[in-house]
């Protein structure tokens, strides 16, 4: 192989998603009283939350709803399990979810020692699927910023992973071809599928190892793997 480039996923694969959201809907949960408002476990509400969420993502990414219906629709459709009706509120935990959840500054074990390594040898690149206004927010927050020379998100170009116009668009503001490019990524069908069909190299992470039949370059579970390949 005669990499130049890495792309890498932001959520999930860097930038720990699952434990900052978990700190943020802690935190909502207690800053609203939301036990005396009837939901008795914060853990069940959190789950209940992540059910809505990762369905609402999903029609998202294949364009079926718009971002401002995801973002209205998680919390509302949350309370309302607790058979709590109260828009104003779904409204302010929307709100302040957006707010606090970027702010968040948990990345993966290894991960600015591995970008140190990477970035002397390779160009790095972000593409992400986030909104583009709180992508910025977590790599600043998390001082991943500096080891990124492109940033592109989905808003930019107007479709998402695994789309392979979202990988073209990336090639080109990078300017290097397939074949020189690698593309990290915690999300099999989107992004691992999506740039091997565009014909990048392409790296798993699976720190859960979840079983699968896909044929890939290169699996890892920990990002120090990421050493031993390139």
């Amino acid at each position: 192989m005669k990499i130049k480039h890495l792309f890498f996923d932001l959520d999930r694969t860097l930038w720990d998603f699952e434990t900052n959201a978990y700190e943020t809907l802690k935190e909502l949960y207690e800053e609203h009283a939301l036990r005396q408002k009837g939901i008795s476990d914060v853990d069940v509400f959190i789950d209940v939350y992540k059910m809505h969420n990762e369905r609402l993502w999903e029609l998202y990414r294949n364009s079926k709803i718009e971002k401002d219906i995801l973002r209205s629709s998680r919390f509302k459709l949350t309370l309302q399990d607790f058979s709590i009706d109260d828009d104003q509120l779904a409204n302010v935990l929307g709100d302040q979810y957006i707010q606090k959840c970027p702010l968040k500054t948990h990345v993966f074990p290894y991960t600015y020692e591995v970008l140190d390594y990477l970035k002397v040898k390779y160009h790095l690149h972000i593409i992400t699927n986030g909104f583009e206004e709180v992508q910025y927010v977590k790599l600043e927050q998390s001082n991943l910023l500096q080891y990124f020379e492109q940033i592109v998100t989905s808003e930019q170009v107007g479709v998402k992973k695994p789309n392979p116009e979202i990988f073209r668009y990336a090639l080109m503001k990078a300017f290097c071809n397939p074949d020189e490019s690698m593309m990290i990524g915690d999300d099999l069908p989107v992004d691992i599928v999506g740039a091997k069909a565009m014909g990048m190299h392409q790296v798993y992470f699976n720190p859960e190892k979840i079983v699968h039949q896909e044929s890939i370059d290169f699996e890892i579970s920990c990002l120090s793997q990421l050493q031993e390949i390139l």
